[in-house]
Order: structure tokens, then C-alpha cells, then sequence
């Protein structure tokens, strides 16, 4: 699977995993929402360990600024919170550090 789309996947399965304690936790819902949640999680950390690293500490710092910008695309699609200028900004500078963990030419 192509890193440009496994990244976001996982990113959206760790986020609704997360989303579904916080909904029972801080909103009132159901315990229910545990079962799909620790699913999601799961589904999650599968996929990461699909991303093309040899190292896991890498796949997962790299990760880390996809995270980022999803996190603020669940703000806004999902929680109907436009992210301001400086969210954006921040965003932009994570992926960009994802990009060069990712594609860094790399010695033997």
C-alpha cells in the first residue's frame, strides 16, 4: 500500500478509536462506543506496521505529522471547528518534517 494513503488511513483509525473514548469519557455516550473504538485501534496499529521503515521509530515519527494534519481535518469535517492560521501553519511544518524522515536519502 502506497505510503500516501496508509498514513491517512492509520491516522483515521487512531483518531475515531480515540474520538469513541473521548465520546464516552467527556460527551455521555454509551460504553458501546468502546467495542468499534478499540477496533479502530487495532486496525490502527496494523497498519502502521504496514508503513516502509525498517525501523519502527521511524515510521512512527513520521507518522506523527500525518497525525497532526488529520487531527485537524477531524476539527473541522467532524467537530465543525475551522482551524485558524497558526493550526495550518503547524501542520504544514510537521508534514514537512514527516517528508524528510520519510524520504531522506539514507547511507549504508
Amino acid at each position: 500500500m502506497p505510503t500516501a494513503l496508509l498514513y491517512p488511513l492509520a491516522a483515521a483509525a487512531e483518531i475515531a478509536g480515540c474520538f469513541a473514548v473521548w465520546a464516552w469519557l467527556r460527551m455521555g455516550a454509551s460504553p458501546l462506543w468502546l467495542l468499534p473504538g478499540m477496533a479502530s485501534l487495532a486496525g490502527f496499529a496494523w497498519l502502521l506496521t504496514m508503513a516502509p521503515s525498517d525501523h519502527a521509530g521511524r515510521a512512527y515519527a513520521a507518522y506523527g505529522g500525518v497525525y497532526i494534519a488529520a487531527s485537524l481535518a477531524w476539527l473541522w469535517l467532524a467537530e465543525g471547528r475551522r482551524p485558524d492560521p497558526w493550526d495550518l501553519a503547524g501542520a504544514a511544518l510537521c508534514l514537512l518534517g514527516a517528508a524528510v524522515i520519510l524520504w531522506a536519502p539514507r547511507g549504508g
